[in-house]
């Protein structure tokens, strides 16, 4: 292959970082037990709570968003109380192992993948089937590129005051509009590979007082994932355990951007990325795994009939060092996922749809070259004027 091949994400985490990020990363020598480090903690978390548009505590912690997932669950319910989750993915599924693993009893609303999660039968669940300790959704399920309504469920769910909403929103946040305090999002989930534009090993949580009232009750067992205990001391700018206090700081420099930036602009990227991808797929005559209500995070494109979207995946890395995300579970080998979160751009985008427009071709597929970035150009076009 000639010439230079530069290796890109267009995966929905890890994602692109930001530059001066990295470069905060680099010079990150600080110890967490001192003011300086308390300093900046503090100021992190204030930023925290621009970026989650809300006015609720967040809470930062040295794990991926499963580990948020975990705490939302351990910190929230008791034994022999029940919870609900709403699936409609490998992440909703998930929730369903986690309550498992703690012997959880959890009844299920399904929607097939592809399909948003049907917020009047999760009311009727509610209604006729109760009581639950906690609702659990995403608000958008990355494994299949779907939007689920998470504003109409806060306002069902705002209806049972002994019921607290839990929102994954790990590739939600910086990408979808939310607003927890109005909606009635009682705990919200975030990550730091995602729109915040870091690398991998921080999780999110945002914390209601009608969470944090319920929390005091809740008597799962629970150690390093105790949101009280986080509360407390992160408080006064430190954390319980010892911090990962490079990504924090990296943190620390991310979400200075994205208030310099402006969050509402840094979710209109991500709905600009979304939309033209979606036209580039449908120009390029291939269809949309989403059936309705598409997500801003990640679009999910069906392979061609006959095609394995893993040669697609394959020959993207290869020829173009474009890394995009095969299907997962089930969905391995028939669906391609492109994201639109983290350090990611309009010019990225029709560089990557002209790439995959080639791929298709070499790989067998009918293609016009040039009309999926004609697509997503006229898309720019129109929104961007």
């Amino acid at each position: 292959m000639p010439g230079i091949i530069k290796e890109r994400l267009f995966t929905p985490g890890p994602t692109p970082l930001l530059m001066e990020a990295q470069a905060s990363a680099m010079v990150a020598n600080v110890h967490h037990r001192t003011e300086a480090f308390r300093q900046i903690m503090r100021e992190t978390l204030d930023l925290l709570k621009y970026y989650f548009n809300t006015q609720n505590d967040v809470l930062i912690l040295a794990s991926s968003g499963s580990g948020a997932m975990e705490g939302s669950i351990v910190n929230l319910v008791s034994p022999g109380e029940r919870i609900l989750i709403g699936t409609a993915g490998k992440f909703g599924e998930r929730w369903l192992g986690l309550a498992e693993a703690y012997g959880i009893e959890a009844v299920k609303v399904e929607a097939p993948y592809g399909h948003p999660l049907d917020v009047g039968e999760m009311k009727q669940r509610l209604e006729q089937a109760g009581p639950f300790q906690a609702v659990y959704v995403q608000a958008t399920e990355t494994s299949t590129g779907v939007s689920h309504d998470v504003k109409a469920l806060g306002e069902v769910v705002r209806n049972y005051p002994q019921t607290c909403l839990v929102v994954d929103a790990i590739t939600g946040l910086g990408t979808t509009e939310l607003r927890p305090d109005e909606w009635g999002l009682d705990i919200v989930i975030g990550g730091s590979q995602k729109a915040v534009m870091i690398a991998p090993g921080l999780a999110f949580v945002s914390v209601s007082e009608k969470a944090w009232k319920m929390i005091a009750n809740a008597k799962l067992p629970r150690y390093y994932f105790d949101f009280a205990k986080e509360r407390k001391n992160q408080a006064k700018g430190e954390t319980s355990y010892t911090p990962a206090t490079t990504l924090i700081i990296s943190l620390h420099s991310a979400l200075q951007y994205i208030k310099g930036l402006g969050r509402e602009n840094l979710i209109a990227n991500a709905a600009l990325l979304a939309e033209a991808s979606r036209e580039a797929a449908k120009a390029l005559g291939l269809k949309l795994f989403a059936v309705s209500s598409p997500a801003n995070a990640v679009t999910a494109v069906c392979a061609p009939d006959g095609m394995d979207s893993g040669a697609i995946v394959k020959e993207m890395r290869r020829r173009f060092g474009a890394v995009i995300a095969n299907g997962q579970g089930s969905m391995k080998g028939k669906i391609f996922r492109l994201a639109h979160l983290g350090y990611y751009d309009i010019p990225e985008l029709f560089a990557v749809v002209a790439g995959l427009e080639l791929v298709l071709l070499k790989l067998g597929q009918k293609v016009e070259l040039g009309s999926g970035v004609r697509a997503a150009q006229e898309i720019y076009l129109r929104r961007a004027g």
